[in-house]
């Protein structure tokens, strides 16, 4: 499965722009049989240098990066957890995804109005921001109305529940998200599936003149250093613009503007970084990949990410350091100078870890 960032925002913020410019990016399907190719949903490869590095030393046929995938969630509106536009819909269509991401508009643009008549990026965010509440909260409440009266059996299961429940209805009547309770609680939790546990970060979409940020990016910068929230500040046509360059107009771009790297990379970085997640690689004749993972996963259930079956009948994983890997060019040296590790299923599998999983079924 690939892990999925859904993409909110108000009508006429860019959110289209920017999706567009994500499901134009030109990815090798066959590499990804089990992502689902859906209208609404952008796969996009994470940028890792290291996998040119490996490449160099196993020269392979093939060099197959991490993927991460963005669901386009129809432009939500004030009142959507009351059904309001297709409300319930798109809310529902968010809790299937792992990650939020809110594009804010923070550009002027006399023909295209704004859903609330201005431009004011804070009360945006925090229009969405309510209606995710709102719909944690009709959760809260239906299932507290349960559990009062299972509460009466006395079981302490269900009163330890109940407890937890009211703590988290406090917290979204204060207007707060739910990510430090649910992490406390997350296996209790998990069943809920809340919208504002989800990690989340902004898109702050500019005019094409305006990169490095504006009057309002200034605003929603210092709102997010205050609640400690992630954002990045990109021009969705331009993104669209790069999305249908050939490699040689996109270098070319690159080097007139100094950039190093494209707004659709930086969104896809993101991503990764707010879902916790890790790389490890696979490297040889055949193929060069990226691997996703959790942070800090046992070697079975990564080996589980290549193979189900290499999760079943796992023996022992043979690791390298990518530094190691790097230095001694490769598996045979390092195996010589000792620096192949053989690790059993406790294991946590490490950043940039060259992995070879032996199994047997």
């Amino acid at each position: 499965m690939g892990f999925k960032c859904g993409i909110v925002g108000l009508p006429n913020v860019g959110k289209s722009t920017l999706f567009n410019a994500l499901t134009k990016n030109e990815v090798a399907a066959e590499n990804y049989p089990f992502c689902t190719i859906d209208p609404n949903v952008g796969i996009v490869e994470v940028n890792d240098k290291r996998l040119n590095q490996l490449a160099d030393i196993d020269n392979p046929k093939k060099i197959i990066p991490a993927v991460i995938e963005f669901v386009d969630i129809a432009g939500l509106v004030a009142g959507a957890s009351e059904g309001e536009g297709l409300g319930n819909k798109f809310l529902a269509n968010v809790r299937e995804t792992d990650a939020i991401a809110h594009v804010v508009r923070c550009f002027e643009d006399k023909n295209i109005t704004h859903v609330s008549g201005k431009i004011d990026p804070i009360s945006d965010i925090q229009t969405i921001n309510t209606e995710l509440m709102l719909s944690d909260l009709a959760i809260v409440e239906k299932s507290l109305a349960r559990l009062k009266k299972l509460s009466k059996t006395g079981n302490k299961e269900i009163l330890s529940e109940l407890k937890i429940l009211e703590e988290i209805e406090e917290e979204l009547n204060k207007g707060n998200f739910l990510e430090q309770i649910y992490n406390k609680n997350k296996e209790l939790l998990k069943q809920y599936n809340f919208l504002t546990a989800k990690p989340f970060f902004l898109i702050l979409n500019v005019a094409d003149d305006e990169i490095k940020g504006n009057k309002y990016t200034e605003e929603v910068v210092k709102y997010c250093n205050n609640k400690n929230i992630s954002y990045i500040i990109i021009s969705a046509n331009i993104e669209y613009e790069l999305s249908l360059m050939s490699i040689d107009e996109k270098k070319e771009y690159f080097e007139l503007y100094s950039l190093e790297k494209s707004g659709i990379d930086r969104v896809a970085k993101h991503g990764y970084d707010i879902l916790n997640l890790s790389t490890f690689f696979t490297s040889g004749p055949t193929e060069t990949r990226a691997w996703t993972i959790q942070k800090n996963m046992l070697a079975p259930e990564a080996a589980g990410k290549i193979h189900t079956d290499f999760q079943k009948g796992f023996i022992r994983a043979e690791v390298i350091s990518f530094n190691d890997y790097i230095e001694l060019q490769g598996s045979v040296n390092a195996k010589n100078e000792g620096k192949m590790r053989l690790e059993g299923k406790e294991y946590k599998v490490a950043e940039g870890d060259i992995v070879v999983f032996r199994y047997n079924v």
